[in-house]
Parts: C-alpha cells; structure tokens; sequence
C-alpha cells in the first residue's frame, strides 16, 4: 500500500530545493549541511511542527538522503511531515532534554560518526535563533576531526526566487491579510480595548477565507497607539483606544507558513498637520520605491526611492525600509537575507518577494502604511494586497 505523501509540495519543488542547497553547499566546500533554522527544515523537507523550543536539524549531504533529526516524541511529527521516501527520521532520547549532563548534539555527533561524516566539512547556521552557543561547542568537542564551518543563510538565499507553487501560497496568505487588517480598521473606535481587538485579529486569521484556512503567524499582531506607536514592535494591552491617537497595525496573513505582511493606520479624530504631512511622505515614497522594484535595479534603489521623498519632505528615516519574505516560523517573518536599504547592492529577480515598509516612527508618534510585493518579470512590483494606501481617519 502506498503511503499518500503529506507535504504541501511537488516533488518536482522539493527535488528543485534540494539541488539548489547542493549547488551551493558544493560551492562553499561543503561535504554535509546541518540546518537548524525550522523554517530551512520546512522548506527542504516539509517538516511542520511546534518543536523548535528543542534541539532539531536537517542534515543534507552532499550525496544521499537527508534525514530530519529531533527529540523522539516529535519524530512522530516528522513522520507525519515528511514524504519517507525523501527524508530519513532520526531521533533522540529524553534524557537529553535540558539535561546538564549531556547534550542532544553529542547524539547528532554519533550519527554523523555512524555515516562517516565525522572528518567531513560541515556547515551550521551559527547566527541562527536555534542554534546555540552550547550545542556549537559541544559539536565541535564531540567531531574533533572534522572541519565545522559557518554556513548561516546557505538555505535561506536559496528560497530568495519563489516557484509558482509558493507563489500561489502567498496569494492565499494575502487574502487573509486583507481581512485580518480591513477588520483592524473597520473595528478601531474609542473605548475599544486593544487586547479585545488582539484577540479579533487572531480569531479572523485563525478562521482565514472561505477554504483557505489560517496558519499561526510568526508575529503577534503589533498595533501600538499614540506615543507608543513611535515604537515599532510595541504589540498591545488593555488599554482603550482613545480619540486624537494613531494606532498602526502591523499584521500578516499566514497560509502554511507562508506569510505577507501588511500594515495600515488609523487615525481617531481629525489628524493634525505633522501627521499629514507624513502620510503624504510615506505615500509617495512608497509609491516611488514600487516604481523602482523592477527586475534588474538593486534593492538599493527601492530604498534611495523612498529617501529622496522623506529627504524632500523633511523627515529623517534611518531605518531600513523592507526585507523578503515567504516561509518562516517565530520569532520572525522575514527571510533574514536581503534588506531595503541604501547598502543593500542586491539585483532584483523575477519571483523576489518583499515586505516593502516605509514606516516612521518618531519621538512621540509613528505611522506604517506597507506593501508586501512580488518581483514580476516586466514592469514594477506587483502589491499582493489590496487595502487602500491611506491614513484611515474616523472621525
């Protein structure tokens, strides 16, 4: 009997993944890949699940199966994740589990041993959330013979081109971002608490639309107000939204574990003149900065877009302005690879996606008005939402 296959991909996807993660572990000298970061995992293997709070990794060799690695009780989820026939399942016991005794890592080691990696040249994620400063000592004393190099962002430049099949992902992740922040505006009144809102927000994109179901995003919905919102990553309490504030929400649809992010304002009460003014600004840059979000500019220009038009409105924005998306798991949504940014030198491709977000945020209020966008083969970007670029005022 066969078994149906449970991840969300072709094979075709998957066979393109990994030779693309070979070809470029080849051209850094590797012999073999351990891949923590969990969004990696997903994106090799199909691997879902909420374990990444424990020692877990990918191992790709150069030849030969990969196999997923992880705590013995959520090796039933890579069963349950993985087409077998694609990826092996490797476990651990729980008397690794924060022990100071041992460390899951001595266990990976003895695997690695066992398919005579142990002198190989082997690539890690060191600045990677999950992998720590004890499991890359702990690596390095238990293969003592092989040559543990910094692989960080390998995998993760690989997924920078989205295929069709992702693609048609994020087109149903930003149907739910539509609504999840058209219901953010239509909600926001004074009196409304905003841990009440939160929970909303959370409920809609949980229920998604009409068969498309929601995903957990890798972000709490951040919806600060007032002389908070001069904070970006504020995320909410139980206070009332009150009248003369701004509140932005930043927020993403979420469909397996593709993301865009999509962030709008609102304004309660007439907005006052430095407010419009930086609505005006962050419209225009933002529309400056989709202009230049051709194939062949650099990510640079996206950038230099949108600081021509806050330098000739008088607003100082250090900040950069965007970073690419698609698959990730907490506590980021971002690719962690290409940045908006004037230092930023990268060539735009077709099939690049990005969260394009030229927000202010100043000594006593901010504003977000964003677009998350697809690379096209011809002309600009194209927006995957659509939510009106505005300050929404409610008087």
């Amino acid at each position: 009997m066969t078994t149906p296959d449970p991840t969300p991909f072709s094979n075709t996807e998957y066979d393109r993944r990994l030779s693309l993660t070979r070809t470029a572990m080849a051209q850094a000298g590797l012999d073999s890949l351990i891949v923590t970061d969990p969004s990696n995992q997903a994106w090799l293997t199909g691997y879902d699940g909420w374990s990444f709070y424990v020692h877990q990794a990918v191992v790709v060799p150069l030849e030969g199966m990969p196999f997923w690695w992880g705590r013995r009780q959520d090796s039933n989820g890579a069963v349950r994740t993985v087409n077998r026939d694609r990826t092996g399942v490797e476990f651990y016991t729980d008397d690794f589990v924060q022990s100071t005794e041992r460390h899951p890592m001595q266990d990976l080691a003895r695997k690695l041993a066992a398919r005579d990696i142990k002198t190989a040249r082997i690539g890690v994620e060191m600045d990677n959330y999950y992998f720590s400063a004890k499991a890359y000592t702990t690596l390095v004393a238990a293969l003592p013979d092989s040559d543990i190099r910094d692989a960080t962002a390998l995998v993760n430049w690989q997924r920078a081109i989205k295929s069709d099949e992702e693609l048609d992902f994020m087109r149903k992740a930003a149907r739910i971002s539509d609504k999840i922040t058209q219901l953010a505006i239509d909600r926001a009144e004074p009196g409304v608490r905003k841990n009440e809102l939160a929970a909303e927000i959370t409920a809609a994109g949980y229920t998604g639309v009409d068969d498309i179901w929601g995903d957990y995003p890798a972000i709490v919905p951040l919806m600060p107000s007032g002389t908070d919102a001069a904070a970006p990553h504020l995320t909410w309490n139980g206070d009332v939204m009150k009248k003369g504030e701004v509140t932005f929400f930043e927020l993403a649809g979420c469909y397996r574990r593709y993301h865009v992010p999509l962030s709008r304002s609102v304004m309660l009460g007439q907005p006052p003149e430095h407010i419009k003014r930086g609505e005006g600004a962050l419209i225009e840059g933002l529309e400056a900065g989709l202009e230049k979000a051709r194939a062949g500019n650099r990510t640079c220009d996206i950038a230099n877009a949108l600081g021509a038009v806050m330098d000739k409105a008088g607003i100082e924005r250090g900040a950069r302005c965007g970073y690419s998306i698609g698959l990730s798991y907490p506590p980021d949504w971002g690719e962690r690879t290409m940045s908006l940014r004037p230092e930023d030198q990268t060539i735009l491709k077709p099939g690049m996606t990005f969260h394009f977000m030229p927000g202010l945020w100043m000594d006593d209020w901010g504003l977000e008005i964003t677009e998350s966008i697809l690379i096209r083969e011809d002309g600009p970007a194209e927006p995957f939402c659509n939510i009106p670029r505005k300050l929404f005022v409610k008087d």
